[in-house]
């Protein structure tokens, strides 16, 4: 029997994952970008598809845990944080049942984003996880993954004291860099992002890569917006954030 959450929960083994090779101090928020729940938990334990997760959280708010949070689950795949790569070995891995992108993307319940909190919170207490190391799995895995994804409500969770949290600064016009701009502004605004844990080459060219990691920041902390253009509303949230971080 699984039980390391003090909240309610189903059980559900899934026989996908291994032993820790690093410290908990992290929590990867996914959703499961497939047609049901039931093919969801289906793919979770299956050991043929290599991937599974601590914790799914139904539309209704059911928990269903399937990896002991002790275990290593196989939830993050290639990704990057704060100059670590094993970020399954660091992390609690939380899917979120959401079509995502490929199958219509729709609001997340307010029943299941309760239970999300509750789970958060709970998780993060037990283990002293810092507010910016609750992330999204495309943090972790820019232009790779996109979820939970613009419609995940992070100001929510952070108003009950989830995740690292500003408001974002409102969207206007002005000077912005996008793709193919070059030179030590552009090396500046690459250093913030990879200060706050960001995979980004600090090269001073506004690369692919670099369009993939602000269109990441956008989806966490500015989703009015997703386009990869780092315009005065995505680089002054980015600087409030690095703010508090060292507050």
């Amino acid at each position: 029997m699984i039980a390391d959450t003090r909240l309610a929960c189903e059980c559900l083994a899934s026989p996908n994952h291994g032993e820790r090779k690093g410290a908990l101090d992290m929590v990867l928020l996914h959703y499961t970008g497939m047609a049901s729940a039931q093919a969801a938990l289906e793919r979770l334990c299956d050991p043929q598809a290599e991937v599974s997760a601590h914790y799914l959280v139904h539309e209704d708010g059911r928990i269903v845990q399937m990896v002991p949070e002790a275990r290593r689950a196989w939830h993050a795949g290639k990704a990057f944080w704060a100059g670590e790569s094993d970020i399954n070995s660091r992390s609690i891995g939380i899917e979120i049942v959401n079509p995502g992108h490929e199958y219509g993307y729709v609001d997340f319940p307010d029943a299941q984003i309760d239970a999300v909190t509750a789970l958060c919170l709970d998780v993060v207490e037990r283990h002293a996880i810092a507010p910016e190391r609750v992330l999204a799995h495309s943090d972790v895995a820019p232009g790779r993954k996109v979820d939970p994804g613009e419609r995940f409500p992070w100001a929510r969770l952070a108003a009950s004291g989830v995740g690292h949290w500003v408001k974002p600064a409102p969207v206007v016009s002005g000077r912005f860099f996008q793709q193919g701009a070059i030179g030590q502004p552009v090396e500046a605004f690459q250093t913030m992002l990879a200060l706050y844990g960001y995979g980004v080459d600090v090269n001073g060219v506004y690369d692919e890569k670099t369009a993939q990691v602000v269109e990441a920041f956008q989806r966490h902390f500015r989703p009015e917006r997703v386009d990869g253009v780092a315009d005065a509303s995505t680089i002054t949230t980015l600087h409030q954030l690095l703010s508090l971080l060292k507050a």
